[in-house]
């Protein structure tokens, strides 16, 4: 009896790992916020279990590259600006856009008014703070077409290495910073400073702007059908945490603070972002617009005798998930 009850364990034992949910590792764009929160509500709210997934969601940051985590298999997917995916791409990192939450971009340049800035031309001697690890691409592609030199001088412009917070500018170190609709630009605000003292130049206005946050993978992993399968699963689970968050961007902001280890954000800031986030998914459904590709791939290449990417990329994108996934 004991042999019995000893071979039906060990039977209970095997189809519990036959079973065992999917591991999935996702390398987050930057730090745990708003930003994200389709991931996290997928995570909290059962969508990846559904689809028998097993979700490791990776926070970035300023000194986090994605492309480089994915290259060394530290994740099985990240979220890049595409700008970074495409330059990643034609130095040799086989990436491919397999889904794209965000449909409009909310990066822009903040400046102090008194400098008097009023224009692109008027960052000439300037300095202006940029993000780098890959986040420097759109910056440098709108001042190669505005045939700025980002080498200093009183012709050009002084780049400053931005971190985590918006210091430089607070501080006086830099004329204008680098920050997002719904991030950078309200910790400008929150720290006391008034809208009136500012001039910002949204990247979308200024005809310069390129797609954000995608999902991306290693294009080899493409050939795995198993691979595609579990990508497929996870996609789907993905877009149903975005317009779910889109729908409830208040329990949204709730869940991602609740997934803050460092307790670095606060419950008004992350709702105001989750606010702004969602007019920046909305109109998405996860399947990447080609028209946008086209438009993106077009202000990266119209750099002058220093564009971001020199050649037009070739298999960078696929609706082969998305096609499966939300049909």
């Amino acid at each position: 009896m004991k042999h019995l009850i000893a071979g039906a364990a060990a039977l209970g034992l095997t189809a519990g790992a036959v079973q065992a949910a999917d591991e999935v590792t996702l390398q987050l764009q930057w730090v745990t916020q708003a930003q994200f929160a389709g991931y996290y509500v997928a995570l909290d709210q059962g969508f990846y279990e559904e689809e028998d997934l097993d979700v490791t969601i990776k926070a970035g940051g300023p000194d986090i590259a994605p492309p480089q985590v994915l290259a060394g298999g530290g994740a099985d997917v990240m979220l890049n600006w595409m700008p970074s995916a495409l330059a990643a791409r034609e130095r040799g990192l086989p990436v491919v856009n397999i889904a794209q939450p965000f449909k409009t971009s909310g990066l822009m340049l903040t400046c102090w008014k008194d400098t008097g800035i009023t224009g692109p031309q008027d960052f000439k001697g300037r300095t202006i703070g940029v993000w780098f690890f890959g986040n420097e691409y759109p910056f440098l592609s709108w001042m190669s077409q505005e045939g700025i030199s980002t080498d200093g001088g009183d012709d050009g412009v002084t780049v400053l290495k931005q971190g985590f917070n918006v210091d430089p500018l607070l501080q006086r170190q830099a004329d204008c910073i680098s920050t997002m609709t719904y991030n950078e630009y309200w910790q400008v605000i929150d720290a006391g400073v008034s809208p009136d003292e500012l001039v910002t130049f949204k990247y979308e206005d200024m005809g310069v702007a390129t797609l954000e946050d995608g999902m991306y993978v290693l294009e080899e992993n493409l050939q795995d059908p198993a691979f595609v399968d579990k990508m497929t699963r996870f996609v789907r689970a993905s877009m149903k945490g975005w317009k779910w968050a889109e729908e409830n961007p208040e329990a949204a902001a709730e869940i991602v603070l609740d997934n803050d280890e460092t307790g670095a954000q606060t419950e008004t800031h992350q709702k105001r972002m989750m606010g702004e986030i969602a007019k920046l998914t909305a109109g998405s459904n996860g399947a990447l617009d080609p028209a946008d590709f086209e438009r993106t791939v077009e202000t990266l290449l119209a750099g002058g005798s220093d564009p971001v990417i020199t050649a037009k990329p070739e298999g960078a994108w696929t609706h082969a998930i998305t096609d499966a996934a939300l049909n």
